[in-house]
């Protein structure tokens, strides 16, 4: 009877034992399908979503710039620092490499801390901790919800382990966590503290980037160094611990101050190229609205981790903000602000009677476009009270040469300072490819957002007339070397008035002059004689043919560069010269891959015939000319350049523009300086012409790649044709006219 009742009991014990197996795994299995709120789908789990920053690469490879949301870059296993693995290991999940998603014993161990109320340290393991990271819990749960929600991360941890190796855990961990700094990722996070990629990191440094992931604000060593610090010795001292570092190498490290010479969070408020990467930015979320992704969603530009490949070089973008900034704040603006100095309308020329009107005019646009107008305005402040405030002390930030300064006046009289700075735009091409390497937008991207290279259009001088040159060459049986009368040329207007430019210099007025004197000194009776012989339509129809698109008055005046045209048209038309007569397209991007490496788009440049071969060639004589005798003569003996050089300077009637395009066989650069507003300009030309305004940003700017070893710019001649149709050397075809005139033998001679 006792044997009975025993069997009977321990059958009891089995069933309820058997049923509480059976109802925990019927409850594990009934969070798994869903029925107490929402689990990650197998699709999910094979492709987590995270929102990834896109990154832009120079053609050296590298990485000037991210547009996200998340800071956040992926890396693979291969590519991370043993030392990371070691002390992430050592830190959170000593079982790791043991565990199936779950650690039980950790488990055990935070149960029996809470019972006997010694509680010390979590029990989630890496994986879960993924999970987590992958499918984040919502706020404000309560108990129960937040009892449950643990739950569905025990069983995505165990799914993440049937699908992913250990190794692929370990990656995904470390791309998933935030490090503070708006960083997300270790890529991000190795690049932000150290500049290093996450092989590149010393044992210490991944001990402090692995103890900051438990709180990045805790142990921020920007915020918090002396917390980050402890943090830091206690992940060394784990991991000397499990044997990944020996006690003695613990010892030595755990006296190493924290380094954060290098910290840089990177945004698109810092680094080089600013100017560049704002202009394909507004390029590429137009890309992503017309291109879309496998599933049929449009690329977002933020969140779809895409790698932009440009075509610009990292050491020639920096050597060419150095140059513009070496120019302007060394040289150009001190002489500008000494040449208004005591002058009651500086930096503004007009008429003594108009002078105050239109100062007010100009510094009341400026006002009415300044953030604080507009904030004041949106609060539906009164305009009057507007107007007053601008009239009031207060203290602020403002740019200068020497880095931002504290200081302390009117925001109307910060109007007037900041008209008197002066702008610059730089963009540098390859001639063959059409590959630009260098793209300067203005003085500084944090002050002045305008970009001068692309979106900037201002009259661009006597940079036009090589197109009036052009015409000639290419119509034929014209040479550089062609004699035409310095004289003034009158053209009778359709309203039957005369249009008749003057000279700039009085040399060799009434004497006959060679095509390639008169563009290298930019002789304008010469431009008109030429504008007169072939015709405004002409000039237009070759300056479209050799890229330029902006407006182009059919008028005589455009023979001295009346019309507004962008820098980057410009410096694309004139590399046609360096092309051998084939207009390209200048092209800032290469290729577009998405976050997996697939080759989303392929950029190649558009091109077409504008003149031949010949043509080309013999404006590449008449611009070294320039450069050799002209008015960029001042390369050869103040920069001390002896390689051969085409160029073309340009200034603007009032000297509001200075322009100066450059050209040697590998390399077209084009600059333009001026200020903000027309009004304000040198009042000489002396100072104001391109030569002394912008030619010498492009001699820095060179100085700079002939010195640098690793750019491989030699100091080639330009390619000669096979034929030539004409004479080019001037003396020569002198001695042949001489004997012609003489009556001599030419052999005998």
């Amino acid at each position: 009877m006792a044997k009975k009742k025993y069997v009977k009991y321990l059958i009891a014990l089995w069933s309820v034992f058997v049923l509480l197996i059976g109802g925990v795994v019927l409850f594990f299995a009934a969070i798994s399908w869903g029925y107490f709120g929402d689990m990650p789908t197998f699709e999910e789990l094979e492709n987590p979503k995270s929102n990834l920053a896109s990154e832009i690469y120079s053609a050296d490879q590298v990485l000037i710039g991210k547009y996200y949301v998340e800071n956040r870059s992926n890396t693979h296993y291969s590519n991370l620092s043993p030392h990371l693995v070691n002390a992430l290991v050592a830190t959170e999940d000593i079982r790791f490499r043991s565990h199936s998603g779950i650690d039980l014993k950790s488990l055990f161990r935070v149960a029996y801390g809470v019972i006997i109320g010694d509680h010390k340290g979590g029990g989630s393991t890496i994986t879960q901790q993924l999970a987590k990271n992958l499918f984040p819990r919502d706020y404000n749960l309560s108990t129960a919800e937040l009892v449950m929600r643990k739950f569905k991360e025990w069983i995505t941890a165990v799914k993440l382990e049937r699908n992913y190796s250990k190794n692929e855990i370990i990656s995904m961990y470390f791309n998933t966590v935030p490090f503070g700094s708006q960083s997300f990722g270790i890529k991000s996070a190795a690049r932000t503290y150290f500049n290093k990629t996450p092989m590149e990191l010393k044992v210490e440094e991944a001990a402090m980037l692995v103890g900051v992931v438990n709180a990045p604000t805790r142990y921020s060593p920007i915020l918090n160094p002396e917390a980050s610090l402890d943090r830091r010795n206690l992940v060394l001292g784990q991991m000397a611990r499990y044997g990944y570092i020996s006690e003695a190498v613990k010892d030595s490290l755990v006296n190493i101050p924290i380094d954060m010479s290098k910290y840089n969070v990177m945004s698109h408020q810092t680094g080089i190229a600013r100017y560049f990467r704002e202009y394909i930015r507004l390029k590429l979320r137009e890309w992503a609205q017309n291109h879309t992704k496998p599933n049929g969603e449009p690329y977002n530009l933020y969140k779809d981790g895409l790698k932009i490949y440009t075509t610009i070089n990292s050491r020639m973008q920096k050597y060419a903000e150095e140059a513009v900034q070496q120019h302007l704040a060394e040289d150009l603006q001190p002489a500008f602000n000494r040449h208004w100095e005591g002058y009651t309308n500086a930096p503004f020329v007009f008429n003594k009677d108009s002078a105050d009107v239109e100062v007010k005019k100009i510094l009341t646009l400026g006002m009415k476009r300044s953030a604080r107008y507009r904030k004041m305005k949106n609060r539906d402040i009164p305009e009057e009270e507007i107007i007053a405030s601008f009239h009031k002390k207060t203290s602020m930030k403002v740019f200068s040469w020497k880095g931002e300064r504290d200081t302390t006046m009117t925001p109307w009289d910060s109007i007037r300072y900041y008209k008197s700075i002066l702008q610059a735009g730089l963009m540098s091409m390859e001639p063959h490819t059409g590959y630009v390497r260098a793209y300067v937008g203005g003085a500084d991207f944090d002050h002045f957002k305008y970009d001068h290279v692309t979106y900037g259009k201002r009259q661009v001088g006597s940079t036009f007339k090589p197109f009036l040159y052009t015409l000639a060459m290419q119509e034929g049986g014209i040479s550089p070397c062609t004699k035409v009368p310095n004289v003034q040329t009158r053209i009778e207007l359709p309203d039957g008035s005369f249009w008749a430019p003057e000279n700039s210099s009085d040399d060799r007025i009434g004497q006959m002059v060679t095509l390639k004197w008169a563009l290298a000194h930019s002789n304008n009776w010469i431009s008109a004689y030429l504008i007169k012989r072939y015709s405004p339509q002409s000039v237009k129809k070759i300056a479209r043919k050799m890229g330029v698109t902006s407006p182009i008055p059919e008028v005589p005046a455009i023979a001295l560069g009346t019309p507004d045209v962008s820098l980057y048209e410009m410096v694309g038309a004139l590399n046609t010269y360096s092309n051998k007569g084939i207009y390209i397209e200048p092209v800032f991007i290469t290729r577009i891959e998405d976050k997996n490496g697939n080759i989303i788009e392929r950029f190649i440049p558009r091109q077409q015939e504008a003149m031949s071969e010949q043509t080309a060639y013999l404006m590449i004589e008449m611009l070294k000319g320039v450069v050799d005798e002209g008015t960029g003569i001042r390369l050869r003996y103040k920069y001390g350049f002896d390689q051969p050089i085409a160029g073309k300077t340009g200034t603007t009637q009032n000297q509001s523009d200075g322009w100066f395009i450059g050209m040697v066989p590998e390399l077209t650069t084009g600059i333009w300086v001026g200020n903000e507003d027309r009004a304000a300009h040198f009042r000489t030309i002396t100072l104001g012409q391109g030569a002394n305004m912008a030619l010498p940003i492009w001699a820095l700017y060179m100085q700079k790649l002939y010195n640098d070893s690793t750019l491989y710019m030699p100091k080639n001649s330009f390619d000669r044709p096979d034929y030539l149709p004409v004479e080019i050397d001037c003396e020569k075809m002198e001695q042949q006219e001489e004997v012609q005139d003489n009556g001599i033998d030419e052999d005998e001679f």
